[in-house]
């Protein structure tokens, strides 16, 4: 019997490997490219989700806690029999493996083990928070509460949501669990996102085709925070005429253009009409970059399925904002709320937020196609260079002022000289 060469043995075991990565993948390692902006923005610090970083030393202490959910999972079922629980999610697990775009070392059991308690973990902590279960450990200590809550949207800290799914239907004791549960996600998140916006139908009723189009939490916070009809309709219709947007905001505003503050829109719904920028309000906080960076992350590493929109939108205010000069002006005009405290620091935090990533830059084609033929009329263009050259400090401007004034004494004193000699 022929020995079979060891490098074609190597080579198939590659190929079959190979053969694991589909479609379903939809939990990613986060590029290093991306990483090296803000490193701790995608690591865990309080509990690890899913077996990226499973067994990690300062993660351990929560394992405990995940036993304790697992007791009130099982309290809140018709059945206080975890054995049921494992069988559902042993025929769950290959389906689940192929979820992980990257390879991870737990066999079998192990890795069953850690899908039934961090998936019990998950459902109980959103029905324990809904319900302001202050006497719970985790949920009455804010620093806790944070740290699982910003832990539970990290782009590497995420499990398949039909596990979820699979858990809730299997203890159901309630008609639609799944419904029920996205409602209570979307609403214990709410602030958590920076702006304005969610899913014009809050109470939309997820019909299971589109329950197994969820792909996990962050993808479902994803999925619901987005434009409106109208926006995502002018991003259709001018995604083949994209423009980049070359001035930030004082130099629009030395353009004659105004900046506006809108309440009550959709975080992406900017508008551009008669000179006049209209910009929801997007309140900047210690959460925000983390939040926006796995969101970006997850547009990404998902871009064959999900439109850039988190992308688009952070490029486009990156564009807006070159120094803490910007920032000042639309914290001034209530389009920012500062809640970092320092404008150059939140005009660093825009500026690197978009670094290496793939920009589409369509969301906002049609508005940066307004700017631009707004800023090339021969008027505007006229005043922008006024405004740049006479009107940026208060000397320039005093010497416009004296010029003026001695151009209308000079013209006064001929007028004078004139009626004087013809009287």
């Amino acid at each position: 019997m022929a020995i079979e060469d060891p490098l074609t043995i190597r080579i198939n075991k590659k190929l079959r490997d190979q053969c694991h990565v589909s479609s379903d993948c939809c939990i990613f390692k986060v590029p290093s490219d991306l990483r090296s902006v803000n490193e701790k923005a995608y690591e865990p610090q309080m509990i690890a989700i899913g077996p990226y970083h499973h067994g990690k030393d300062h993660l351990i202490a929560m394992e405990e806690h995940k036993i304790r959910y697992l007791q009130s999972f099982l309290r809140g079922g018709d059945k206080n029999d975890v054995s049921r629980y494992v069988q559902l999610i042993r025929g769950l697990e290959e389906s689940a493996r192929k979820c992980y775009a990257e390879p991870f070392c737990l066999p079998g059991d192990a890795f069953v083990e850690m899908l039934l308690l961090d998936g019990c973990f998950i459902i109980e902590f959103i029905f324990k928070l809904a319900a302001r279960d202050v006497e719970d450990p985790i949920i009455g200590s804010d620093h806790k509460l944070r740290g699982v809550m910003l832990d539970l949207l990290l782009l590497e800290n995420q499990l398949p949501f039909f596990i979820l799914r699979e858990l809730l239907v299997t203890r159901a004791v309630i008609q639609n669990p799944e419904n029920n549960f996205i409602g209570l996600i979307l609403s214990v998140y709410d602030s958590y996102l920076p702006g304005p916006g969610c899913d014009p139908f809050p109470c939309h009723i997820y019909t299971p085709e589109e329950m197994t189009q969820i792909k996990n939490l962050l993808g479902l916070l994803h999925d619901y925070w987005k434009p409106s009809r109208a926006r995502i309709e002018a991003y259709s219709e001018q995604r083949e005429h994209v423009q980049k947007f070359i001035r930030c905001a004082t130099e629009l505003k030395e353009a004659g253009i105004k900046f506006k503050s809108v309440k009550g829109c959709n975080l992406f719904d900017i508008k551009f009409e008669h000179g006049r920028f209209e910009i929801p309000k997007i309140e900047i906080a210690d959460n925000t970059e983390l939040v926006l960076l796995n969101l970006i992350a997850y547009e990404q590493l998902t871009s064959y399925e999900n439109p850039y929109y988190f992308t688009d939108y952070m490029v486009f205010m990156d564009c807006l904002i070159d120094s803490a000069k910007d920032v000042e002006l639309l914290c001034r005009r209530e389009i920012i709320v500062n809640r970092l405290g320092d404008d150059e620091t939140l005009a660093t935090l825009f500026n690197k937020i978009g670094k290496y990533v793939v920009r589409n830059r369509v969301l906002y084609a049609d508005i940066a196609k307004k700017v631009d033929e707004h800023c090339k009329k021969r008027r505007n263009l006229w005043m922008a260079k006024l405004r740049h050259d006479y009107f940026n400090t208060p000397w320039a401007l005093i010497s416009v002022l004296a010029a003026i004034m001695l151009l209308l004494l000079t013209w006064t004193q001929t007028v004078y000289s004139v009626l004087s000699y013809y009287k």
